[in-house]
This record gives structure tokens, sequence and C-alpha cells, in this order.
């Protein structure tokens, strides 16, 4: 592969974004110069690099947009509650397990990891960030230390080793041409030690930050998480207190309701049921509208017609606002794939995979010993990572792992190793512009702060778990 100067070019603002993070900037600038340039480059016309900068955001927008759905709908059905008074009721039996916020840290990471497993974090964090986070906050944990839990039990150790659904390890698998148990049952192990290890961090570095259940705080981030401003909507029904009973037992028994049909149509179907990733969320959406149009016409009664606009539009502006910066960054890092770059550069045949090319370009230059190889295989997998998807480098990763292979070192161990990189990074729990945004949305925190407070646990747990693999695996 013969790299072009649009390569390097990408390789350049790659770095550049990545320690504009570091240093706690924003890097929506740098993305938007970054995806001008470098089409310009590649097409050599001034005039492709300024509809590249609008492709590159309409494309990320039409990929992300079904986060932003989702957020939509449960905050739209959480202000109404909030109208019922309900979300008070709802979280009131939680609050006698979420006993502080200590015991409640643990808690979320419990219930995220066991959805998460079966469902993969997408359907699962508007479950738990509806039931839980809530009763989490008054119970003294911090909004964000409560993103930062969700993150690395779902979107990290959850979804690295995807023990339950197998499409990550048999994707790694069936490039690295080997039988999937091979990679699966190391993922696990590598997933749990990374995981434990984040986690673990995760706690000793913000258990201080914990407050009491009295605190001041802990209302004003509730209000923040539910609403931003106060509704302006009068209640039209004569039971308002009737009704805010039976939605607060409702909607808990609709949404364990959503969870038990999933799990028994995983049982009945096999690995994949029909309700991983997308499609479950799409599940969970809907049943989320349904209950926001009978609350809304409960408390409203015919001014529902305009109650429910009125949530709608809330919880657009709410997800927008928050999440809206994310677009031109994972407009950038789409750049690099091939499976986006044709439509952002406007090139209808060999689209090029400009983070891609870098990353097999370098396979020549990787060493052979199997420690070096081990944290060749993790880095390329971080890199390719910065998608924003965290399976769409386990192909590379696999067969880089087969092409590493040694007598102290094995190809399954090596692609476990990559798939760790890949999907902690993408999947994600370090990367703003993966399906992370809902979290930070749910939670009502900043993506870029809740990357950082992530950054320093994942990466160590990931070292960790590559030196037990070669040590012990």
């Amino acid at each position: 592969m013969e790299l072009t100067i649009s390569h390097w070019l990408y390789g350049i603002f790659t770095l550049i974004i990545i320690f504009t993070m570091i240093f706690r900037k924003g890097v929506v600038l740098p993305s938007l110069l970054g995806t001008f340039v470098i089409a310009w480059v590649y097409n050599g016309n001034l005039i492709d690099g300024f509809t590249a900068i609008f492709n590159a955001n309409l494309v990320a927008a039409k990929e992300l947009f079904s986060i932003f759905l989702i957020i939509t709908f449960m905050m739209a059905l959480l202000h109404s509650l909030r109208d019922l008074g309900a979300d008070r009721r709802m979280i009131q039996p939680i609050q006698k397990v979420m006993i502080n916020g200590h015991v409640s840290f643990f808690v979320l990471i419990a219930v995220t990891y066991v959805i998460s497993l079966f469902f993969w974090p997408t359907p699962a964090v508007p479950l738990i960030c509806a039931l839980l986070v809530p009763a989490a906050i008054r119970s003294g944990l911090p909004a964000l230390t409560a993103a930062v839990a969700v993150a690395l039990a779902g979107q990290g150790m959850a979804l690295s080793s995807d023990y339950i659904v197998q499409v990550a390890p048999g994707l790694s698998a069936k490039s690295a041409g080997i039988d999937v148990n091979l990679v699966a049952d190391k993922a696990l192990i590598l997933s749990l030690i990374t995981g434990a290890v984040a986690i673990g961090l995760a706690y000793l570095f913000y258990r201080k930050t914990i407050r009491s259940k009295n605190s001041e705080l802990n209302e004003k981030e509730l209000e923040a998480l539910q609403a931003t401003q106060e509704s302006t909507n009068k209640a039209h029904s004569k039971h308002l207190d009737t009704w805010s009973k039976v939605f607060a037992v409702l909607v808990p028994i609709a949404l364990l309701t959503v969870v038990i049909y999933m799990m028994y149509t995983k049982l009945m179907s096999g690995r994949m049921s029909g309700f991983e990733g997308g499609d479950g969320a799409a599940f969970i959406g809907g049943v989320a509208v349904i209950l926001l149009l009978l609350s809304t016409v409960a408390f409203g009664r015919q001014h529902a017609l305009d109650y429910i606009s009125n949530h709608i539009t809330d919880g657009f502006v709410f997800a927008f606002k928050a999440m809206g910066p994310v677009i031109p960054i994972a407009g950038f890092f789409f750049l690099g794939s091939a499976d986006f770059s044709g439509g952002i550069l406007g090139v209808d045949e060999k689209a090029p995979g400009l983070l891609f090319d870098l990353v097999q370009s370098s396979q020549a230059f990787l060493p052979q010993s199997a420690l070096f190889a081990a944290f060749s295989v993790l880095i390329i997998g971080i890199i390719t990572g910065l998608d924003g998807s965290g399976f769409s480098g386990l192909p590379l990763t696999g067969a880089l792992a087969a092409s590493l292979e040694s007598s102290s070192i094995d190809s399954g161990t090596l692609a476990a190793i990559g798939q760790m990189g890949s999907i902690w990074t993408g999947g994600g729990t370090i990367v703003a512009w993966s399906s992370m945004i809902a979290i930070a949305g749910f939670c009502g925190v900043s993506v870029m702060d809740l990357v950082r407070k992530n950054f320093i646990p994942v990466i160590l747990g990931l070292i960790i778990s590559t030196v037990f693999a070669v040590l012990i695996l």
C-alpha cells in the first residue's frame, strides 16, 4: 500500500485532535479543518473541500441520529413523568437498595454489565439511565461518576467480550482463521481484567466526589438531568395524585417487561434474537413513546395534543444541545473509513480507507517478540477504534494476529488483545463520537468530560490485561 499526501495529512490531523483532547480543549475546529484540507488535497479541487465538510457532517448525522432519537424519546417521557410527579415516586423503592453513592456506583456496574452482556449497551443504556441513574444521583453519586460506571461496565467490559452474542469474537476469529471459541474465551478473561482494573481505578480516583444523600447538589443534578427548564404545562386532571402513583408503577413494570421479553427471545432464538444493538433500542424507544402518550393524556387530557409536542421538542433540544458538537468530530473519523469516505469525498468507486491504510502500512515494521507483538496489536486496535465503531477494526486486528503468531504467543490471544483495544476505544469508552454520547446525554453531562474521566483508568486497564495475556494466557 503506497501512502499518499492525503494519508499523511489524515495522520497529522488525527494526532492534532488526540493532543487537543489531552489538553482538554475542544476538537471541533481541527476536525472541521482537517476534513476540508484532506478532501481538498485528495480530490485536487477546492470546491470539493467545501462540499466535503457538509457531506461529512451529513453522513455523521445520519449514522448517529438513532442515538439522538432514543435520547429524545426517553427525555420526553421523563419530562412527562415529571409533570405528573411520578419521577420521584418511581425511584423511591430503588433508593432502598442504593443507600449511598458508593453502593450505587457498584449497583449501576452490576446491572449494566448483565443487561449489556445479553443485548449490547445500546438498548441497555436508556433502561438503566431512566430507572437507576436518578436514584443513584439522589443517593449522592455525581452524574458524571454514574456515567463513568455505566460506560465502563457496558460499553467497555460487556461489549469488549461480547461473550453471549459473539459477533465481536466471530469477526476476530474469522479474520485470524481460527475457531471462535479460541478468541471468545480469552476475550472474556481479558475484558474482566480490563474492567476490574478500570472500574477499580475509577472508584479510587473519583470516590471523594461522592456526596452525602442530603447534599443540595443532588437535587440540582437531578433537575439538570430531567429538564432544562421548569415545565409550563398545567395539569387538567382531577386525579393527578392517583395518576402519579399509577405511572410510577406502570413505567418501571413496562420497561422491566421489555427486558424480560428480550431475554425470553434470546433464550428461545439463540445468540441473535433480533433485539441486539439498534433493534433493541428501537423497541425500547417505541415503548417509551406509548408511555409518553398515555402519561401526557393522563396529565393534560385534551391539552395533551399540545403538551406532547412540547415534550418532544424539549427532548430534541436537549439531545442536540448536549451531543451536537460530536457530529463534526465523527464526520472527520468517518472520513478515515472506506465505508463512509466515498459519500464524503464524492467518490463512487474504490473509496479510500485513510485510517486503515495507515495502520496496514505499519505492519512490516512491527516487532516479532511476544510482548511487542501484543502491544502492537493493542495499539492498532485502539487506533482502528478511533472511528467510533469498535467493530470495524476487528477484521484488521484479527488478520494481524494471524500474521504475528509465534511460538511464544498464539493468534487467539493476539486477536483477543486487538479486540480489547478496538472495542474499549470505539465501543466506546474513550472516544466522544461513539455510542457513549447516549450515556452522556441521559446522564446530563458533557461527553468530553466523560471521555477524560475514563481515559486513564481504561488505558491502564488495557495495559495490565495485555501484560497478563502475554505472561499467563
